[in-house]
């Protein structure tokens, strides 16, 4: 994978009456997959319409193929595929006609990849949009998004709400999409299991500020719950835990920096004074969350 970032956003504001995106900062570099995770009204929307141009910012920079959008829209729109968590179409139009009235937006449309899509889909050209159901709209607007080509795929929630095996479908595309293609792809989402499935990055987004953003890998190396039986850890390792808690083994808390103290447990984990506990997105999430 390329280093070159496709997509950076600096100091990132919006300012509503009772919420403020604030100060966001992060970058995704070509070919990577970068996951958004934030309970509901935590900001990925707004972010996802600020990078979109649908919403203006009270300040910050967003800088996508080196260009910045708000100046260069159609040009940088050609070069993206957007899906969000509503599809809005014609409701009495068909399929077919669907793919042709947007294929006029763009400069790189390739029907025969459409039609492909349609069909490893399942998606019946003649059939109106209102007799699809969710999963097959949220279908037919990936089958749009990536069929004029795009450098970078957006998107807002797009497996919320569907069934497991839609859900896995969609999620196989775009792992397959941003491997095989090189393609960067930004998702936001507060389904934890989606993300740990596909994105290589992960950014934690809570009450409109980015608490956390790193290699997926490297975070769940890191984060763990330490068990200890009283005086197993030194004063400084029991200092560095956060959320410690009281329990049957002893007491445990939690680590973001485990690679550095990891030879420091071994002994008391030699003679069982000592537990580690993987954690998984979602037990980062809710540890901001609970402050």
């Amino acid at each position: 994978m390329e280093n070159k970032n496709v997509l950076e956003v600096k100091n990132l504001r919006k300012e509503y009456k009772e919420f403020t995106l604030d100060n966001v900062s992060f970058s995704v570099p070509a070919g990577y997959i970068m996951g958004i995770i934030g309970p509901n009204g935590a900001g990925k929307t707004t972010t996802i319409k600020l990078l979109m141009n649908l919403i203006k910012p009270e300040g910050g920079e967003i800088n996508i193929f080196g260009l910045d959008p708000r100046k260069n829209e159609k040009e940088v729109k050609n070069r993206i595929g957007y899906v969000g968590e509503e599809q809005y179409f014609y409701q009495n139009k068909t399929v077919a006609w669907t793919g042709r009235f947007v294929s006029q937006f763009f400069k790189q449309w390739n029907n025969n990849k459409f039609n492909a899509f349609l069909e490893d889909f399942k998606l019946s050209r003649t059939k109106k949009v209102k007799e699809l159901s969710r999963g097959m709209k949220v279908k037919l607007s990936f089958a749009i998004a990536l069929s004029h080509q795009p450098e970078l795929l957006i998107l807002d929630e797009p497996t919320s709400g569907l069934d497991p095996v839609i859900r896995r479908e969609i999620l196989d595309l775009l792992l397959k999409t941003s491997r095989e293609e090189n393609k960067s792809v930004i998702i936001s989402s507060h389904i934890t299991d989606d993300l740990a499935r596909i994105a290589d990055i992960i950014t934690f987004m809570i009450n409109g500020k980015i608490r956390l953003t790193g290699e997926k890998d490297d975070l769940l190396a890191n984060w763990k719950r330490i068990h200890y039986k009283k005086g197993a850890l030194s004063k400084n390792i029991t200092a560095s835990l956060n959320n410690v808690q009281d329990q049957v083994f002893g007491s445990s808390g939690l680590t973001d920096h485990y690679l550095k103290i990891k030879d420091q447990l071994a002994d008391g984990i030699g003679k069982e004074e000592i537990k580690v506990e993987n954690l998984n997105l979602d037990d980062i999430l809710i540890s901001f969350v609970k402050g």
